[in-house]
């Protein structure tokens, strides 16, 4: 038994209540390393010693290219539980405990496992409507001015005597007069890049939090925007940029102006005096800040001054604009008991807002419940990257990567996670693809009938390209439509229209090494739609694991159980 692969670890994806009358308990295992797992469980508060455990048998639910992941789901079980493991292989059985390897039980009740009380407080629950969501991300400055149409021309306003400026004339008028777009295309969530008063184009060097950006409307524009998309069905999130300001947000001003006089000195993070605003952008600046921007100085966000304020500025923008929540800039360089604070500020106003933190890496640890609902999940992306792109790994690697994904978090969180292939900051995916749509779609395809939030970037539904920044932020192509429209138009009605698809199970049935042929399926109430996704330029032979029943989508016409590059969609008969 490979006992090295053996991981449980208490209170966490591993161990939790998925509301108050389940809980979830998983163990990592080495890949067909074991024949049988049995969970035992009892009432950590029983009254008899030793403790009366109850057996259940655990099932393998996903498998990665080394592990073996043994799940089950417990309904009603007691409050407090303590648990082990038995493992089988062939030769050995084993008991699994405070993560140490037993040959038999003991009366101390305290050295299993233990989940000490299953707690509605503690139980992690995104907003419901999170896993029925498809997100159209708008960069607003590169969108649009008017009704199907972006002006591509600069703009200069005054803000309070400071300059700003706008690139491409995107504008929140714009935004709203597009509504009937977006309602065809079938997206019920926006989530606009940053709209409050900023220095440069992308608005991610602040001045105001409590403004609109003149280059893009008014206030009350926003306010019309909102109540139009909420009347047309679709909600909507907007960027939080509280990790950092611009230069001439009147805190830093104020301590550029007197230094160690300021009453702001201690809203900025690490400040040296004087403070210089350096004007050569090769200058390393005398106070942290984004990265190396110089323009963009971090705020000291432990500071209760600046963690009231921008809760006051969460609180603005959720009760006057009725906004659904909030993307959260740089959210993993921001400590925890702010984005806490801001959690409760935001759950106290509008309980189904929803809070995604922009995190890049492995997020579990502001996923607890009690911080974010979501991130973006740009481990989506790089997964996507390698198989469907540059096509560098095979169905069972990919299977696994994404595998490993999913199982990190707990089951609710997946549901809930914004599952982007673009986003303003990278290359489009198309252009990843070599520019081969075929490729492309089947990426596209699977972000569409994979568990969590698909997340649309603007224009590529019109088959945008760009490496470069100055690329993949390109205005939007309006003059026709792109042949993509009707795809994504189709895939995301899909979506839509099968609940099993945004709220079913997830299982893999084919990824083989060697192979770039990839099957899964979702599953609910006894519903199953098994997907196809063959990126092979030979025709496959899929007779064994087809499903024999409706077909709901195709494109590569199968012959005689053979299917060309290609996808095929259907549903159990």
């Amino acid at each position: 038994m490979n006992k090295s692969a053996v991981l449980h670890i208490p209170m966490s994806q591993d161990a939790f209540g998925t509301d108050e009358e389940h809980v979830t308990i998983r163990l990592r295992v080495g890949k067909n390393d074991l024949k049988r797992c049995i969970l035992y469980y009892g009432d950590r508060a029983c009254r008899l010693t030793p403790v009366i455990f109850t057996e259940v048998a655990m099932q393998v639910v996903a498998q990665s290219e080394l592990f073996d992941y043994y799940e089950v789901q417990l309904e009603k079980p007691y409050k407090r539980l303590c648990y082990y493991f038995r493992l089988e292989d062939e030769k050995e059985t084993i008991l699994y405990y405070g993560d140490e390897f037993h040959t038999e039980n003991v009366d101390d009740r305290s050295e299993y496992y233990q989940l000490p009380f299953n707690h509605r407080a503690d139980i992690v629950s995104p907003p419901e409507w999170a896993k029925d969501t498809i997100i159209y991300n708008i960069f607003p400055d590169s969108f649009a001015t008017g009704k199907n149409y972006i002006s591509q021309q600069s703009v200069e306003k005054e803000f309070e005597g400071r300059k700003i400026r706008g690139k491409l004339g995107g504008t929140i008028q714009g935004i709203t007069e597009n509504v009937a777009y977006l309602e065809e295309l079938g997206v019920n969530a926006i989530y606009i890049n940053p709209i409050f008063v900023a220095g440069e184009y992308h608005k991610y060097d602040l001045l105001d939090y409590f403004h609109i950006d003149p280059c893009f409307g008014t206030n009350e524009e926003f306010k019309n925007m909102v109540n139009v998309f909420h009347n047309h069905g679709i909600r909507v999130i907007i960027d939080g940029v509280f990790n950092h300001c611009g230069w001439y947000f009147k805190a830093f001003e104020d301590v550029v102006e007197k230094g160690e006089n300021s009453k702001y000195k201690d809203w900025f993070y690490h400040l040296e005096y004087p403070v210089v605003r350096p004007q050569n952008p090769e200058t390393y600046p005398n106070y942290e800040c984004f990265g190396y921007e110089r323009m963009m100085p971090k705020l000291n966000t432990q500071n209760p001054e600046v963690e009231n304020y921008f809760c006051k500025v969460c609180r603005y923008w959720l009760e006057e604009f009725n906004i659904d929540g909030w993307r959260l800039d740089v959210a993993s360089e921001v400590n925890d008991h702010f984005w806490r604070a801001f959690a409760q500020t935001a759950k106290s106003v509008k309980k189904d807002a929803i809070l995604i933190g922009e995190v890049w890496e492995t997020a579990s640890h502001w996923l607890d419940g009690t911080i974010f609902d979501s991130t973006m999940n740009y481990d989506f992306r790089k997964h996507c990257r390698r198989f469907f792109g540059n096509a560098s790994i095979d169905a069972a690697q990919f299977d696994g990567r994404i595998t490993n994904m999913r199982m990190r978090y707990r089951s609710q969180t997946v549901y809930a996670q914004l599952n982007l292939l673009d986003s303003h900051d990278v290359s489009r995916f198309l252009s990843l693809c070599g520019g081969d749509r075929e490729r492309y779609q089947l990426a596209v395809l699977f972000q569409m009938t994979f568990p969590g939030m698909p997340s649309v970037f603007y224009g590529d539904e019109q088959g945008i390209e760009g490496i470069l920044e100055e690329e993949y932020r390109h205005p939007m192509k309006w003059k026709e439509r792109d042949a993509l429209f009707s795809f994504f138009k189709t895939a995301i009605s899909l979506r839509r229209s099968e609940k099993v698809l945004r709220q079913g199970s997830y299982r893999t049935v084919l990824a083989e090494k060697g192979s770039r042929l990839y099957v899964y399926e979702r599953e609910q109430e006894g519903e199953k739609i098994r997907i196809f996704l063959n990126m092979e330029e030979e025709k496959q032979d899929i007779s064994q694991w087809c499903l024999g029943g409706e077909i709901l989508w195709q494109k590569g016409k199968k012959q005689e159980w053979l299917m060309p590059k290609g996808f095929l969609i259907e549903r159990n008969g």
